[in-house]
C-alpha cells in the first residue's frame, strides 16, 4: 500500500494540474473507507514535509489516485489536456439526439406504411404506438401512421427552431460584444 502511495505521489508531483486524469466517484462502502483510513496515517508524514500549497495539492491528488488504484476503480487513460472540450452545449446534443431518433422512427414508420413487415420494423412500429389503444390490425392504421409521422415531423421542426433561436441569439450576442 505504501509503495502504491509513493508511486502515485511521485507520478503526480511532476504532472501539471491540467494533465491529471479525472478521478471517478467511489462509493463509501466499508472496504473503501478502510483503505482511506489505512492511508491517512501514512499521508501525514508526507504532508508535514511539504513546502507550499502546490506540493500539498499534488500529494493529496497522488493519495486519492493511490486509493483509486488500490480499490480497483477505473481511471480514464486519456489526459484532460489532450481531450478537446466540446463547444456544443449538452442540451443541444440531447436535442440533436432526439431529432436523430425521431428521423429514424419516421423512416421505419414510412417503410411499414409502404409494406415492409420485417420483425424489426414491426417492433419499432409497436413501440411507436405503445401506450395507445392502436393495434396494427386496425383498418385505419395507415391514417394513424400518417398522423404519427406528421406529429414527429412537427416535433423535429420545433426542436430545430429551438436550436436555431439559440444559434441566432448567440451570434447576435457575439457580434454585439465585438
Amino acid at each position: 500500500m505504501r509503495s502504491i502511495l509513493e508511486e502515485s505521489m511521485l507520478e503526480t508531483r511532476s504532472m501539471p494540474p491540467e494533465n491529471r486524469p479525472r478521478l471517478p466517484r467511489i462509493p463509501l462502502i466499508k472496504r473503501n473507507r478502510a483503505v482511506v483510513w489505512a492511508l491517512n496515517p501514512m499521508l501525514v508524514t508526507y504532508l508535514e514535509a511539504s513546502r507550499d500549497l502546490c506540493e500539498t495539492d499534488s500529494m493529496l491528488f497522488g493519495a486519492t489516485l493511490a486509493v483509486c488504484r488500490i480499490i480497483g476503480a477505473k481511471l480514464p487513460m486519456a489526459r484532460r489536456a489532450t481531450q478537446q472540450g466540446s463547444a456544443i452545449p449538452a442540451w443541444r446534443k440531447r436535442i440533436e439526439d432526439r431529432i436523430a431518433k425521431a428521423r429514424a422512427l419516421i423512416g421505419r414508420l414510412t417503410s411499414f406504411r409502404s409494406g415492409n413487415n420485417r420483425p424489426r420494423v414491426l417492433r419499432t412500429v409497436r413501440m411507436a404506438f405503445a401506450g395507445t389503444n392502436i393495434s396494427l390490425s386496425q383498418p385505419d392504421i395507415t391514417q394513424k401512421l400518417t398522423e404519427r409521422i406528421d406529429d414527429l415531423k412537427q416535433k423535429i421542426a420545433a426542436w430545430g427552431k429551438r436550436i436555431l433561436r439559440f444559434s441566432e441569439s448567440s451570434r447576435r450576442f457575439n457580434q454585439n460584444r465585438l
